[in-house]
Parts: C-alpha cells; sequence; structure tokens
C-alpha cells in the first residue's frame, strides 16, 4: 500500500512543506530512505544524515524543517507521528480465525468463532478467550483464565490459571504471566513455601516483551494498569502495581508489593526494592537502584537512586571518571603543605 503526503499531513495535523500528491510505500532510516520511502528525524545526534538523505519525505520538528532537502512533515513529537504512519504502511499480519487441528482445547472453555489458536496451543478448561484473540504456537492458557478482545499471544507464552488479561494486549514470546511469587518461610527445619493464593490483572493496551515475567499475588493480585509498556527480561514479582502508561526498559526487576505510579519511566537494568512506593511522574536513570520510597516527581539515578534527582547524580557520574586526576592533584597539595609545614618548623626554631 502507499500513502500520499497530503494524507498523513492531514490525519495527523502536520505541517508539509512538499507535493501533497507525493506518495510513500514503506518506511526507512535517513541513510537508507528511496524516492518512495518516509524517515523521521527525533534525535539530534543523526542531524548531519538529515542533509543527504534520499527519503520523500522526512517527519521532523520545525527547528530541522529549513534543513531538510526533500519534503518535509513538521510536527511537534516527530517520533509519535512516524510510529503511527510506520503502523499503517506495515500493519501486522492479518488474524486467521479457527483452532488449529494440533491444538488443545479443555471442557468448558469459551472461544469467540473470530479467535485463532495455532499448532501446539493448550487452553486449559473454563479459560475465556474473547473476540480476535490470537494465541501462538505452543502457548498455555491456564485453567479459568480471561483473555480480552484483539489480544495476541507470541509463541511459546505461558498464562498461569485464573490470570486476567484485557484487550488489545500483546505478549511476545517467552513471557511467563502468574507464575507463583517467591514466598517462603523460614523456619529450624528450613524453608516452607507460603502458596501463592492471588492473581494477575492485566489491564487493556498492556504490552510485555520477550522472557517477562509477571508473578501472581501472595494473597491479593498482582496489578499492571492500562498502557503499561514492559521491555523484554524485566520480573515484576508478587503483588506489584506498575501505574497506567509506565514504560519499563530491559533486564529491570520491581520487588514484592511495591507500587510504581502512572506515566513513570524506568531505565533499563534499574531495581527496585520491596514495600516502596514511587509516585506519579517519576524517571529512573538506567542502573539505578531504589532502596525508598519516592514521593515527588522528577528524575532519579545512581546506586542508591538519589532523592535530590538526577542533576547531582549527573555531576557525580562526571566526577567519577576524573578521581585519579584529583587525587593526584590532592597528593600534590598534600605534599606542598607538608614542606611549607617543614619551612615554617625551621623559621621558628
Amino acid at each position: 500500500m502507499s500513502i500520499s503526503l497530503g494524507e498523513i499531513a492531514a490525519r495527523y495535523g502536520c505541517e508539509l512543506q512538499g507535493d501533497p500528491e507525493a506518495q510513500v510505500s514503506h518506511v526507512a532510516t535517513l541513510s537508507a530512505a528511496g524516492c518512495d520511502s518516509i524517515t523521521f528525524l527525533a534525535n539530534k545526534l543523526y542531524r548531519q544524515q538529515l542533509e543527504t538523505t534520499a527519503a520523500a519525505a522526512v517527519i521532523l520538528s520545525a527547528e530541522h524543517a529549513e534543513a531538510c532537502p526533500t519534503a518535509a512533515i513538521v510536527a511537534p513529537n516527530p517520533y509519535a507521528v512516524y510510529a503511527r504512519v510506520a503502523t499503517e504502511l506495515h500493519p501486522p499480519l492479518a488474524l486467521v480465525s479457527g483452532i488449529d487441528a494440533q491444538a488443545s482445547v479443555g471442557e468448558g472453555c469459551t472461544l469467540a468463532p473470530s479467535c485463532q489458536v495455532a499448532a501446539g496451543a493448550v487452553i486449559e478448561d473454563g479459560a475465556t478467550l474473547g473476540e480476535r484473540v490470537s494465541i501462538g504456537p505452543n502457548s498455555v492458557v491456564g485453567r479459568d483464565a480471561q483473555i480480552g478482545d484483539d489480544t495476541q499471544l507470541m509463541a511459546n507464552v505461558t498464562v498461569y490459571h485464573g490470570v486476567r488479561i484485557g484487550r488489545r494486549c500483546l505478549l511476545h514470546s517467552g513471557a511467563v504471566i502468574g507464575a507463583d511469587g517467591f514466598g517462603i518461610a523460614q523456619d529450624e527445619a528450613g524453608w516452607t513455601k507460603v502458596p501463592q493464593v492471588g492473581g494477575v490483572d492485566i489491564a487493556d493496551d498492556v504490552e510485555i516483551g520477550a522472557n517477562t515475567t509477571i508473578d501472581r499475588g501472595a494473597i491479593d493480585d498482582t496489578v499492571i494498569c492500562a498502557g503499561v509498556k514492559l521491555d523484554n527480561q524485566i520480573q515484576i514479582a508478587h503483588n506489584v502495581v506498575i501505574g497506567a502508561h509506565t514504560a519499563i526498559a530491559a533486564l529491570a526487576g520491581v520487588s514484592g508489593s511495591t507500587t510504581v505510579g502512572a506515566g513513570c519511566l524506568i531505565g533499563g537494568a534499574c531495581i527496585i526494592a520491596g514495600h516502596l512506593s514511587i509516585c506519579d511522574q517519576v524517571m529512573l536513570a538506567a542502573g539505578s537502584g531504589v532502596s525508598s520510597s519516592i514521593d515527588k516527581p522528577g528524575a532519579y539515578g545512581g546506586f542508591p537512586a538519589m532523592t535530590d534527582e538526577i542533576s547531582r547524580w549527573r555531576r557525580n557520574v562526571v566526577r567519577y571518571s576524573q578521581l585519579d586526576e584529583m587525587a593526584r592533584r590532592l597528593r600534590k597539595v598534600e605534599k606542598l603543605a607538608e614542606k611549607m609545614a617543614d619551612q615554617e618548623k625551621l623559621n621558628n626554631s
């Protein structure tokens, strides 16, 4: 398919500088784009590539429009507009409804006729699948689990018993939803497993990355609110609550019974301790460690994450690389002070 630049500009409220009848059929990078492709500039690091791009059009902000050698689609948020255009030009594969002969569907299940269940998938007793749900090869939907309309499980996803997943969610391969939380009690004889009797409640429009795990609650549910985006290889422990539209990058871990607010941005490899509360609109720099609650919106970083926001941490990161030079300079000052002290002793003798 192809779209005219005029259609794009009108649909997304952008200013077009160029021929509205020009057509684009696919997306590309600034450096690799050709005469029938559309690209974008959202990061100043790629500003130099703009000058030589051969794209039919570039989605960019007003500050870069004059430097664009081709048609410009001027938008306040170029990356968001690009995402929507890319979705139009490269739509997901069409759903093919039906249950493969090599799939297994248990007793008492409710599957909408529009569902797609691939080979090797297992739908256990009492599960409910809404309209246009897609269950990928070898995925498992546990007993009495509920999956909402237009949700897609890729291959090898495991949804445990009683888990509830909303509409328009996307679970990538290897995701495990509803495994037992890490509940163990210690006594003189060793460890005793604490039954994890809660569930997992996932709201609408949530995306869960490959090999990410979300544990079921110990008593109450683990809750993932609407619009949350989880990257690959994330651990969400039991009874965690993740607020609406929060995004968490890969390799992060949120310990049990912690609440993360709405609209937060959690960088890769962040570690958040248990039984904490992080308020709305908090940004954590990659690799940060949070050991106490955060009750003020803002940006934080470091290990442990500095609670006077990220600016101090950034200054200290620069200073870390200067420690050797600072130590040499300090030693010179100390030697000079020693010489001055020795000279003063001689003068006073």
